[in-house]
């Protein structure tokens, strides 16, 4: 019997080691494009207003690894100062340390993560390095800006607004916590085959000491071009008092009861008892004037003395706004308004525990931490232009290899190609051709 002599890494194995090859020639190749966009920029700077004055070195952190770099150092004569346009042009700032890519990779993982400290590790795992520590990810987390101003091309008259309120603990202090006020906004639904997805969603997370609606209203004008005149507003929210005072703010507006609150306290307060089906059947069909009969009828009916009580305040609550237990889209017929693509409201709950996931859990926030971190968990939902420590994430980044200049895209592969073929000796040899030939089909894919 032949002796088997085949020796072969695991797949395991074979997959890491080409990952760290790859790092390594595209490290390579990155310091390469640097290095020749520098001397790009450097012929055709404005020699009057920019002197050379040497060639520094500069050691930073990216997605394939530690790279050295040197790029030129000018003195601009007409500001004073010195500069390196490099930095400039590529909208970066290579004396931090780490690249842009690395500062939103880590930030976004912290934002979407679990924690600044889970954050650093996963990046650590992916890249195979230790890249950046938790605390620098929270510090420039911290000097983040986020604009967040964005005008939609709002051309319908109904917006949608979802409200709640989300208590987070606050650090040492006399205050334990305080309330966040945040609302949602939407102009409608649009169905894409069994998805359905809402049209032009904003976030708006109150500050100052102005009244939330207040507050709100502006943010209406500078996004959604809102006029009271002309615009509807359909306003879905719990029965706290912050809430429900949009009803004295807003004219022209429609306040609805939160459903999963009303649903809720409805289980909690008559599940197992013999009229639940009877109320919650009049709650399903917007009957406000049954819904209140039914609980009116089921008081002295309870187990006990404190349901009775909370019966008794929930009904107390819910006269002083019956309207609220209505269907809203009858009130938008009354105004000529086609409501065939209007589906019911409450997904004010679902928006908070969105944010409850990553905010509460146990933890507690400096004011500023936790109103730099909700900054920028509404600048990424909403895909808004933040600035950074080290540049900017603009939403449109997604999309800008497609614009790129052609002889800047093939000069980028050729590079690729040429260093990854240098470096990686298999595809040198005759037996590794048909490998090589199959990798090179799919450059660029």
């Amino acid at each position: 019997m032949k002796k088997d002599t085949i020796q072969l890494p695991t797949l395991k194995e074979l997959e890491k080691d080409l990952f760290v090859m790859l790092q390594k020639t595209f490290g390579e190749v990155l310091t390469k494009q640097l290095e020749e966009m520098d001397q790009q920029i450097a012929e055709n700077r404005d020699k009057k207003r920019f002197y050379l004055q040497d060639k520094r070195a500069v050691e930073m952190d990216t997605s394939f690894g530690s790279i050295i770099i040197n790029r030129n150092y000018y003195r601009d004569r007409e500001k004073g100062g010195y500069v390196y346009l490099l930095d400039h042009y590529l909208e970066f700032e290579g004396s931090k340390g780490f690249s842009p890519l690395v500062e939103t990779m880590a930030m976004e993982m912290a934002v979407q993560g679990t924690s600044y400290r889970h954050a650093s590790s996963m990046i650590e795992k992916l890249l195979g390095y230790k890249v950046i520590s938790h605390e620098t990810i929270r510090q420039h987390l911290l000097q983040t800006e986020v604009t967040f101003v964005k005008p939609t091309d709002q051309l319908r008259k109904v917006l949608f607004v979802e409200v709640d309120g989300l208590y987070v603990k606050r650090q040492r202090g006399k205050r334990r916590g305080r309330e966040e006020k945040i609302a949602s906004v939407h102009e409608g639904w649009i169905v894409n085959g069994k998805r359905t997805s809402l049209i032009a969603k904003r976030h708006y997370v109150h500050k100052g000491k102005e009244a939330f609606w207040e507050g709100f209203e502006q943010f209406l004008i500078d996004n959604y071009n809102y006029n009271p005149s002309e615009h509807h507003l359909v306003i879905n929210g719990d029965g706290a008092q912050w809430i429900t005072a949009c009803q004295d703010h807003y004219k022209n507006a429609f306040f609805v009861i939160d459903r999963f609150h009303v649903a809720r306290e409805v289980k909690t307060l008559f599940k197992g008892h013999k009229r639940y089906r009877v109320i919650r059947k009049k709650l399903a069909q917007y009957d406000a004037k049954g819904f209140l009969v039914e609980l009116n009828s089921a008081v002295g009916t309870l187990e006990n003395e404190k349901k009775e009580e909370r019966l008794e305040e929930f009904i107390q609550q819910l006269s002083k706004y019956p309207q609220a237990l209505g269907d809203y889209r009858e009130w938008l017929k009354e105004k000529d308004i086609d409501t065939s693509h209007y589906r019911p409201m409450g997904s004010a709950e679902g928006t908070m525990s969105v944010f409850a996931k990553r905010l509460k859990n146990g933890r507690s926030w400096c004011d500023k931490g936790i109103q730099a971190f909700i900054d920028f968990m509404v600048g990424m939902k909403d895909e808004l232009e933040i600035k950074t420590i080290l540049g900017r994430i603009n939403p449109n980044d997604q999309t800008a290899s497609v614009s790129q200049p052609k002889y800047y895209v093939e000069k980028l592969k050729s590079s690729v190609g040429e260093l990854t073929r240098n470096n990686l000796s298999y595809l040198n040899r005759q037996k590794g051709k048909p490998i090589y030939h199959a990798l090179q089909a799919l450059r660029g894919f």
